[in-house]
């Protein structure tokens, strides 16, 4: 059975930086797409950044420059490097992953990301 454990959220004041991780276990693949996803309090779950196999990177506009997403393919893990956060990056934050081109999605339980100004 596949299980995503996602770390690394916290409180963090404006211009801080956060380190969110997605260790996956149970599948005999390893991670061929991975992303990370975040949902503000009322609003709907939106992409902040993927990694596709080979390692091709796709970012939110909000988080370009910001952000940086990558795999460790030795540990089955995704990472989120955050830089220079903002209130608004405030919110849940989902890490999914595939571990085949046309797989099912894998769903992490979420890690909370607070940002104060």
């Amino acid at each position: 059975q596949v299980r995503l454990v996602e770390s690394g959220g916290g409180l963090v004041q404006a211009g801080g930086a956060l380190r969110l991780s997605c260790s996956a276990s149970g599948s005999d693949r390893g991670i061929y797409v991975g992303g990370w996803y975040r949902q503000a309090t009322g609003q709907e779950r939106e992409l902040v950044a993927s990694i596709r196999t080979p390692g091709r990177t796709n970012y939110a506009d909000s988080v370009n420059g910001r952000f940086t997403i990558s795999k460790d393919n030795a540990r089955n893990t995704v990472f989120l490097e955050m830089n220079n956060l903002k209130p608004e990056d405030t919110g849940v934050y989902y890490c999914k992953v595939q571990f085949s081109a046309l797989g099912a999605d894998y769903w992490g339980q979420g890690t909370q990301v607070t940002v104060s100004s």
